[in-house]
């Protein structure tokens, strides 16, 4: 059956109450995705927590900066497309001026909610105030990648690897592209066309990640990068963040996503008419066997 006309009526087994963990320790926000069972995938009920822990961080004056973590083996395995948690058709307090989409019809069910989780909180977290650390281990795939890309310096273990393997469903890309300014284009078409894993040494190597460390010394080396920041003035670091960002958007970076936002949705309601699933036949357990592959 479509996921774009599934039932509302799926019944949503949450593992737990706390999917998002949060703690100040020494002028640092530590916001931690709490889905280990299901190595930290993304379904709502997630996605929210988020959007309040940042919002959190950011109301605190006390908090300088902010590192996004994921507990267990991997730093997130993507959005939710198999969990007993999988929320696709609940409401949730919205934080956009979007409206409902659980009453809407066909394509426009999916094309409102990500409008709203996707590329509009990635949007939101980008442009944090406050300076963002994504502290990478294992595996950080599809919106897992949406979730470092966001940040302002991504620290990995040696053992992490990133990949986008969404072109099986027929997809060009997740939905917050970012990946021709996170990589050269010609490497970007790689990335997104082959599914393939890339390692960290690669990814440092292409400037997407900035450090690389064993996993061992992850945490202590991302602390040591807090107690940098924590003794920089706030101001600076926000104009600092500002400017950057700034160069990014007079590269196209805002109305390219934009453009391919739109042939994301098209592709979803491409696989739909044609499959009779907005995910190209794909599913949790058909991918993770494919990635396996390739492990």
């Amino acid at each position: 059956m479509s996921d774009l006309i599934e039932p509302k009526t799926v019944e949503i087994q949450y593992e737990t109450d706390e999917p998002v963990l949060y703690r100040v320790e020494a002028a640092t926000a530590w916001i931690t995705m709490n889905r280990p069972q299901y190595n930290n995938a993304q379904n709502s009920q997630m996605t929210y927590a988020l959007d309040a822990a940042f919002r959190r961080a950011v109301d605190d004056d006390a908090v300088k900066l902010i590192v996004l973590a994921g507990s267990g083996k991997h730093f997130s395995a993507g959005h939710d497309i198999g969990t007993p948690g999988r929320d696709l058709h609940k409401s949730f307090d919205r934080v956009h001026l979007l409206p409902e989409h659980v009453n809407k019809p066909g394509a426009e069910l999916l094309y409102t909610r990500e409008q709203e989780v996707y590329l509009g909180m990635c949007r939101r977290w980008r442009d944090i105030s406050k300076p963002t650390i994504a502290m990478v281990q294992g595996a950080c795939i599809a919106g897992g990648l949406m979730l470092a890309w966001v940040c302002d310096l991504i620290v990995a273990s040696d053992d992490a690897f990133f990949q986008d393997p969404v072109q099986r469903m027929g997809i060009p890309g997740v939905e917050y592209f970012a990946h021709a300014f996170e990589l050269p284009p010609r490497v970007a078409k790689e990335f997104i066309m082959l599914g393939d894993r890339m390692g960290a040494q690669r990814a440092y190597e292409l400037g997407m990640v900035n450090r690389i460390v064993p996993r061992d010394k992850l945490e202590s080396e991302v602390r040591s990068i807090a107690e940098n920041l924590s003794a920089k003035g706030r101001l600076g670091l926000w104009l600092t963040k500002q400017a950057i960002n700034h160069v990014e958007e007079l590269r196209g970076k805002r109305t390219a996503m934009d453009a391919v936002f739109h042939m994301h949705h098209f592709a979803h309601a491409q696989s739909d008419l044609t499959q009779g699933n907005s995910l190209g036949g794909q599913d949790a357990r058909s991918m993770a066997a494919a990635n396996k592959k390739q492990g």
